[in-house]
């Protein structure tokens, strides 16, 4: 086991635009604060914005069925609509459980508690807010435990705190739901309190939580936002009094040479454990580290067992550009984002989705010296085949408040060395200087020098990050011979603030959204994928919202797979090793749906399939081949 010493704000993204050269270096070196940048599945989706998912600008796929059948649907909203409110779904016995995520107002998140005993007319009959200035989303769950210290069916969810708020709490949340219209809460909040030694009063964040029972023990595993490639694993078998047991960075075992995943950012996003012949496995999400197998017989000691990798190129784009006689065929490096994943019902498979809300990649050129490799930042105007970013640019230092900043004069774009205060800081700066778009490059600390970073950021021109060597050859058109970095000693940025660089030309091409992967639960070999046609065209690239897949349920019984695509809508693939992942059924209502969550679940002997929409509430389905 190893110990993480990862906190927030540090895991490093290394881009593979378009095979643009060599990969950075990962950076290990952490900031002394947190200058915004994209490291955790709370950031991922956070800074990602629900408001226009039906709106005139994002809209959706025409409504369409196939071999599925609605049996009913629950606004939770009816009178007061809330987009982008719930989040996950679970179910046990006659309830289901949705999490209520922050959006558009916190207004103490929590879980709705649902009545399906009648799949025909769901009801509301709870809800469990949770703590001040926190919200919900991923990773519910209610399990019935039986050891020597509690009998009953627990309610798992996480927390993590609202925008802009100061009230909220981390760590996960235990209620006894054993009567689920008297919950009683047994422990709130509770988590790692690791990360700043004795003073902590508080949890780190958590994403997301699972449980599971072996023999007279009980188990929750979560996903901590401040160490974010930590596995952190508690005994619940007395679920007032949760123990912290283990904590494992897998970081070292699942990481694969820089360069070859477009970002190479390590974090652990989502888990489920199943018994697999003798073994407890734990199945982890590792975002660009892929999905990892971990045996959990001893959780205080949890093994390393396999992991997959991701291809040298994106499959899914060779093999919808090499079908199409009007395209040249696109090998580009893939995506990642290993997001939620279940293993299949006889456990021969695993079926994963990546998440990917971008259908765009930077491509990036400097005049008269070749291409370089960029991360688009968060939240600004994106470049795609519409918004580009080019003219002459200036290096205006730091460009935190207070400091000197250059004025334009005739650049478009501002070079920003990155350090002292955070990505948002910097290019509303120049934004309010006058320039159109910003190139922010890494620093000069260890580790740091030529990784790259996704940054999380909120202005209102373009913004990319790029390695600090590029930096370099965008300011001057080349990298200075006795250049050294990370040695403790700086090496100074070879131009002074204000002085012009050279012009660059910045635009993107289209890389498609998230798709799904067959994995054979052995070997991790990838056998085949699955992806919505639209979500592979450029025409539907917006105007239709997004068309990422988010989660997959597999069935306990049969070969199919339930799986939640945003506005892409539900769907319902088949799989075996001969045919790979075939789709057989989809549903998406009059007006759209923004799916999230999806769970199979059994009602008086009857099946049905239970989907999260983040704009309404709870839908109910049953596959009718």
């Amino acid at each position: 086991m190893k110990r993480s010493a990862t906190l927030a704000g540090t895991a490093i993204v290394a881009a593979g635009a378009l095979l643009l050269g060599a990969g950075p270096v990962l950076a290990h070196d952490e900031p002394v604060f947190d200058d915004g940048v994209l490291d955790s599945g709370k950031e991922t989706h956070g800074h990602h914005s629900n408001d226009q998912q039906h709106g005139e600008e994002e809209g959706h796929l025409p409504a369409s069925e196939d071999n599925v059948l609605k049996i009913s649907n629950l606004d939770l909203f009816a009178d007061e609509e809330e987009p982008g409110r719930i989040a996950d779904v679970s179910a046990f016995g006659n309830y289901a459980y949705l999490t209520a995520f922050w959006e558009p107002d916190c207004d103490r998140g929590g879980v709705y508690i649902v009545d399906i005993s009648d799949p025909t007319a769901p009801e509301l009959v709870n809800r469990i807010p949770s703590h001040r200035g926190t919200f919900s989303g991923e990773g519910s769950q209610v399990m019935h435990i039986d050891t020597p210290q509690f009998t009953g069916d627990v309610l798992a969810f996480q927390n993590e705190v609202c925008p802009g708020e100061t009230k909220g709490i981390g760590g996960m949340s235990l209620f006894d739901v054993t009567n689920p219209l008297e919950p009683v809460k047994l422990v709130e909040g509770w988590g790692d309190f690791s990360n700043k030694g004795n003073a902590q009063t508080k949890s780190n964040e958590v994403h997301s939580v699972r449980m599971w029972a072996d023999g007279d023990k009980a188990y929750a595993v979560q996903v901590d936002n401040e160490e974010t490639t930590d596995v952190d694993i508690f005994d619940i078998s007395n679920p007032a009094r949760p123990k912290l047991i283990s904590e494992t960075d897998l970081t070292d075992e699942s990481a694969q040479p820089l360069g070859q995943v477009h970002g190479d950012a390590t974090f652990l996003h989502d888990m489920v454990v199943e018994q697999v012949g003798d073994d407890m496995v734990m199945l982890l999400s590792y975002w660009d580290g892929g999905y990892i197998k971990l045996n959990v017989n001893n959780p205080a000691n949890p093994v390393f067992m396999d992991d997959t990798d991701f291809a040298e190129f994106d499959p899914v784009r060779v093999e919808v550009t090499e079908a199409d006689p009007a395209q040249e065929t696109q090998y580009i490096t893939p995506e990642g984002n290993a997001h939620q994943a279940e293993f299949t019902n006889d456990r021969e498979f695993v079926i994963a989705t990546d998440e990917d809300f971008d259908p765009y990649r930077v491509v990036a050129e400097i005049e008269g010296g070749g291409e370089f490799t960029a991360i688009q930042g968060s939240d600004v105007p994106q470049i795609s085949p519409e918004q580009s970013l080019a003219g002459d640019t200036r290096f205006v230092g730091l460009a935190c408040t207070g400091m000197t900043m250059p004025k334009p004069d005739g650049a478009t774009v501002a070079v920003i060395e990155r350090g002292t205060c955070s990505f948002t800081e910097k290019v509303t700066n120049v934004e309010a200087a006058g320039y159109a778009g910003a190139i922010v490059f890494n620093s000069d600390l260890a580790g740091n020098c030529d990784a790259l970073v996704s940054m999380l950021v909120d202005a209102g021109i373009p913004a990319v990050f790029a390695s600090r060597t590029d930096g370099f050859r965008i300011l001057t058109g080349g990298v200075p011979g006795d250049y050294t970095c990370g040695t403790g000693t700086p090496y100074a940025v070879p131009l002074a603030v204000g002085d012009p660089g050279k012009a660059v030309d910045v635009s993107a091409v289209f890389d498609g959204w998230g798709y799904v992967h067959l994995y054979d639960a052995e070997t991790m070999e990838d056998l085949d994928q699955y992806y919505v046609p639209e979500s592979q065209d450029a025409t539907y690239a917006s105007g239709y919202g997004d068309l990422s897949v988010h989660e997959v349920a597999t069935d306990p019984d049969t070969n199919l797979a339930y799986i939640s695509y945003y506005a892409a809508g539900f769907r319902v693939v088949e799989y075996d090793r001969d045919d790979g992942l075939t789709e057989v059924g989809h549903y998406i209502e009059e007006g759209g749906n923004n799916f999230w969550g999806v769970e199979v679940h059994e009602i008086d002997g009857e099946k049905y399939i239970l989907a999260s929409d983040r704009d309404s509430g709870l839908y109910i389905f049953q596959y009718t081949p």
